[in-house]
């Protein structure tokens, strides 16, 4: 009778280690089919993923697609959509390098405008944050690395596909993009100014005019500029700085006086 007892509860244990065993494998082949399935089938799975914005499944599995199948249309497409799940979280790098990735691998490809849009928006968007804006920190005094990047994507953008879909958006962004760079550049010809360094002055005040055309720091550049040469006794220069200033803002001549550096208060 024990004997029995026995051979019942060995049976027993055996189907309950088979069945632990079953459950384990089951759901290890569900898991490699997730990556080892073909290509469409793995871009349907991690499109899924990014429109219910689970964006690390999405980029596990986009990765897959890469590693697995690099010359597929699938994997063409996983390229772009990697940037915008890199982008959603907060992987700035990443996000980027996929862009320029894309960029450099498909120069002929017609979504090269997405992936430079893409590359801009994401410097865009390491502008300061509200807090900076919230206790009114002046931004003009810090180097806009990230605002320059943005504006060059979205410049090479336009200029290569100027009838894209992102044109519009873009052109709005370079907007703001171009009054801070402007802005920085004011800033730092009116500290060459301060130190005398008049030559230093004159090279960012110039480059400020010539290159961010319409910004609000266009017109205290130009006076920068005029003071500028008159301190290097360059008076021809300064007249013909003094004659644009003139054209373009015709109700501020006083802001030039000779007996003025009004430079130094802006």
């Amino acid at each position: 009778m024990r004997l029995c007892n026995l051979e019942r509860t060995g049976r027993i244990l055996l189907i309950s280690v088979f069945a632990v065993v079953l459950a384990v494998g089951c759901r290890s082949h569900r898991g490699d089919d997730e990556t080892k399935s073909g290509p469409e089938v793995l871009y349907k799975r991690a499109h899924d993923s990014l429109d219910s914005q689970s964006f690390q499944e999405a980029i596990k599995l986009l990765e897959a697609l890469q590693s697995r199948f690099p010359f597929s249309e699938s994997a063409r497409q996983a390229r772009l959509d990697l940037i915008y799940a890199y982008y959603k979280i907060h992987a700035t790098e990443q996000a980027v390098d996929a862009a320029d990735t894309f960029v450099r691998e498909n120069p002929a490809n017609p979504r090269v405008d997405y992936a430079l849009y893409m590359k801009g928006l994401i410097y865009f968007e390491r502008q300061p944050n509200f807090i900076e804006r919230y206790f009114n920190v002046d931004l003009s005094e810090r180097a806009p690395v990230d605002s320059l990047k943005s504006f060059d994507a979205f410049a090479a953008l336009i200029k290569r596909f100027p009838r894209s879909e992102y044109v519009v958006d873009a052109r709005q962004r370079m907007i703001y993009l171009r009054n801070r760079l402007a802005a920085y550049e004011l800033r730092v010809a009116q500290y060459y100014m301060r130190r005398g360094a008049y030559v230093g002055a004159i090279n960012r005040a110039k480059y400020s005019v010539e290159t961010y055309d319409g910004a609000p720091a266009i017109q205290p550049a130009l006076a920068v500029l005029i003071d500028a040469y008159r301190a290097l006794n360059m008076q021809d220069l300064a007249a013909n700085a003094e004659r644009v200033y003139k054209e373009n803002y015709p109700t501020d001549v006083k802001k030039i006086s000779k007996k003025k550096h009004w430079w130094s208060f802006y």
